[in-house]
């Protein structure tokens, strides 16, 4: 089966669960739970595919076969890497890097 991958996590800012589809840019929803967030999701993608095809907008086919894929991952969310270090605010080195004493 292939269709488009969904990440689901927990954020704790919003203190619910976001559901997301990496490959439909901007296409994500909101829910109490996993499970309220997949629904969610499901709406919005049916929502962007039909407005994609009605203005002409290319619709990019799904990145990966979900095969034995798991829609629901359990643990802890994925951290988005970081391609440079935040810098301080106050013109020193990255935030959360050790000062050495002088």
């Amino acid at each position: 089966m292939t269709d488009y991958h969904i990440s689901i996590f927990y954020s704790r800012e919003d203190r619910g669960y976001i559901a997301d589809i990496p490959d439909l840019r901007a296409c994500s929803a909101f829910g109490a739970t996993p499970e309220e967030a997949l629904a969610e999701v499901e709406k919005a993608k049916t929502a962007w595919l039909a407005a994609a095809r009605e203005t002409g907008k290319r619709v990019r086919r799904p990145s990966r076969s979900l095969r034995g894929a798991s829609a629901l991952r359990s643990g802890s969310p994925r951290k988005s890497p970081r391609k440079s270090p935040r810098k301080s605010p106050c013109g020193g080195g990255p935030l959360g890097a050790r000062q050495g004493r002088r």
